[in-house]
Formats: structure tokens, sequence, C-alpha cells
């Protein structure tokens, strides 16, 4: 689930990466939805990488609640389910039923994780209030550079604390406000 708003685009690069490198295994059903106000599953163009970045041209405005709904319509089997959120975490649609629709994904069992949005020089972007919000329904929430993203993936999948590879990893995550 990838922001494609404005500010966007070196996130939305290295997601299509990511997403074809996801889709080339075999073991994994690989899903890319990417949304500004509007969502577009792009997953039937998941394997090739330029078909992805250059498939949809979004841009201006942001509704994350709106793309976790979509997501979450898409989910069979949460427990087995790994999701990663690309964003800003700006959200310009409802951030209540936004933080409402993330915590019922943790709930339902979903392993969500929340990737901040790198800038062209690789230094995270993100609205801080709602990355603390996301850290508090204990949604791992931090940046991660496409170089660790193999790593992040392989501790997903074996179902290890995102939180505790990142500490070890030296990443930092969002923390709680208050923590």
């Amino acid at each position: 689930c990838v922001d494609q708003s404005g500010s966007m685009a070196p996130s939305v690069v290295y997601a299509g990466v990511f997403a074809a490198v996801l889709a080339s295994m075999r073991a994994v059903r690989t899903r890319m939805v990417v949304f500004d106000t509007a969502v577009v599953d792009l997953s039937d163009q998941a394997e090739d990488p330029v078909d992805l970045l250059f498939g949809v041209q979004l841009g201006g405005g942001t509704d994350i609640d709106r793309a976790l709904a979509y997501c979450q319509g898409l989910i069979q089997r949460p427990e087995k389910t790994i999701m990663v959120m690309i964003t800003d975490l700006y959200e310009g649609g409802n951030a209540q039923s936004m933080l409402a629709r993330a915590a019922a994904l943790k709930a339902s069992g979903v392993n969500l994780i929340c990737l901040l949005a790198l800038s062209d020089s690789g230094a995270p972007f993100y609205d801080h209030h709602n990355a603390a919000r996301f850290a508090a329904l204990d949604i791992p929430t931090f940046a991660c550079t496409p170089d660790q993203f193999p790593a992040l993936m392989a501790c997903a999948i074996q179902k290890q604390d995102i939180t505790l590879w990142a500490a070890k990893t030296g990443i930092v995550t969002a923390r709680a406000e208050g923590q």
C-alpha cells in the first residue's frame, strides 16, 4: 500500500522495486496498491517495476484511510498477511478513521508495518504526530532504505519482532507520544 502523493516520488520508486522483487517470489502473493485521494490496484503489473512506476500517475492529496479500507477488503487470511504501507502519514481524509482501521487490521492479526517516506537525499519526512499514534497501536513505524528492505521482509516472514530488528539494525522507530 503506497502513498503516491506529490512528495512521495522517491518512495514510490523504492516501492515499485520492492514489489517487483516480492512478486518474483513464488512463496508469497504480492499485491501493489498505490493511493493519493484515489486508490489504484496495480497488482497485475507487480512483476515489472517499469510498468508499475509508469502505469498510473496520481498526485495531490492523501486519503490513507481510503487506501487502508481497500487493502482491508483484499485480506483473506489476516494472520498470514504482511502489509507494508509506505507513506508520509499526512492524512488528508479522516485521521480518526485511519487510526481505527489500522488498529482493526492489527487486531485481526495482520502484520502491519508502516515505512515512512524518504526524500531524494534519503532522509525521512512524515507527520510525527500520526507516526506516534501508529506506534501507540504497536505498529512498527520507521524509515527503511532499499538496502534494508530484504532483511525487514525476512524478519516479517519469519514472524520476528520488527521493532527489535529495527533497533538491532540501528533504525530509529517512531515512539508513542510520552515515551
